[in-house]
């Protein structure tokens, strides 16, 4: 990692955040030829990278809110051709796989409600292919199924990743375009002068005409030093992982994925604790069960670790994307959907904030939505 001795260090634009979110930004304004600092508070963060789940999803997104279903497809097409730059810059192999994800259903009630969520997004955007699946049918294609899955939602733009091995990409794909890394830092503050942002670290300042607030938990509080609202809070994650079996599932599904290494990744809790990243046993025990109904052959599988990692929620479930009405050059760019959305962060979010035009899709989610009565259901 870089570290400068004087006091002021320019640049063209500023990333706080070396996260998923901050990092894919980055190394897309570095790919744009921008030269690009990156500040990272480091390992005393609370990284939602570190507990991610790995997946490229679409399935079942923005049922409620047909821009974010846009929004993802857009990210999950753009996945193969990132993954290839990704390649082509840092020699590591992501392990991007899409064939496709099934949603497990165990209950006739809860697969006729999928079928309806799905419905509900083929009607609003014509093209969302999916199909439902009976036991037998399921049974066809995941011959280890178990007798209390009565059926699952699959769809085709689903796949998964290794999320460190992405982390790792990131970094020395951006790195090797230029773009520098200061570890360990804290913001103390970010002035704003027109046409400058002057952010304060210490003794040192960094000052460039754009900053990217991609800082996860920390941007409530950045943001209202810019002029904008950002108020994500903490839903914790858990998960386990099993020791290394042998392939028995070439598919992700929402719940269950084994990953290239072969071990088995269970999890996808979602709970209110506050900034606790630990574990309870209680939940713990229910994921393993779940997985276990799934795919009864776990049963007998070793589990070797678990964690608890804490998401980037807003109170609505979905994104905030904004460019500061009130001091231009300030964006701040947060969700909890870092691994499917990286493409689009890296290919889409970067040339807007170099000042090309924003997407389509982000005008519905500024950060102001949450200064009305006008709140959407849950995202996720």
């Amino acid at each position: 990692m870089s570290q400068d001795t004087h006091s002021v260090t320019q640049s063209d634009v500023i990333v706080i955040g070396g996260g998923l979110v901050g990092t894919a930004v980055a190394y897309g304004l570095a790919r744009s030829g921008a030269d690009t600092r990156v500040l990272d508070q480091g390992d005393n963060a609370f990284r939602a990278s570190r507990g991610n789940f790995g997946l490229v999803w679409v399935q079942g997104k923005g049922h409620d809110l047909p821009d974010y279903s846009r929004w993802t497809r857009s990210s999950a097409v753009r996945w193969s051709g990132f993954a290839e730059a990704l390649m082509a810059d840092s020699g590591v192999d992501v392990q991007l796989k899409q064939p496709g994800g099934f949603h497990m259903c165990f209950s006739d009630e809860e697969l006729r409600e999928r079928q309806s969520r799905l419905q509900t997004l083929q009607d609003a955007l014509g093209d969302y292919p999916f199909q439902m699946l009976d036991a037998a049918e399921l049974k066809a294609r995941l011959p280890l199924i178990g007798p209390a899955v009565v059926g699952a939602s699959y769809t085709p733009q689903d796949g998964h990743v290794n999320p460190l091995k992405l982390l790792r990409a990131l970094h020395t794909s951006a790195q090797g375009r230029g773009a520098r890394f200061h570890s360990g830092v804290q913001v103390d503050r970010i002035d704003c002068a027109p046409g400058e942002f002057r952010v304060r670290v210490g003794q040192r300042q960094f000052v460039a005409p754009r900053v990217v607030l991609a800082a996860g938990l920390g941007n409530p509080g950045l943001a209202q030093q810019v002029g904008l609202h950002a108020p994500v809070a903490p839903n914790r994650g858990q998960v386990l992982i099993s020791e290394r079996v042998k392939p028995f599932l070439d598919y992700p599904t929402i719940n269950v994925r084994q990953t290239d290494e072969g071990t088995v990744q269970l999890g996808d809790s979602m709970e209110e604790v506050g900034f606790d990243d630990g574990t309870s046993t209680q939940v713990l025990a229910a994921i393993a069960r779940r997985g276990v109904s799934t795919f009864p052959l776990l049963r007998d599988v070793r589990l070797i670790r678990a964690w608890g990692a804490l998401r980037v929620m807003s109170p609505d479930g979905f994104p905030i994307y904004q460019q500061s009405p009130t001091h231009p050059g300030a964006f701040v760019v947060t969700c909890h959907s870092g691994v499917t959305l990286a493409a689009a962060h890296a290919l889409r979010i970067a040339p807007w904030i170099m000042g090309g035009a924003m997407p389509d899709e982000l005008s519905v989610f500024a950060g102001d939505r949450f200064l009305t009565d006008k709140v959407f259901s849950h995202a996720h």
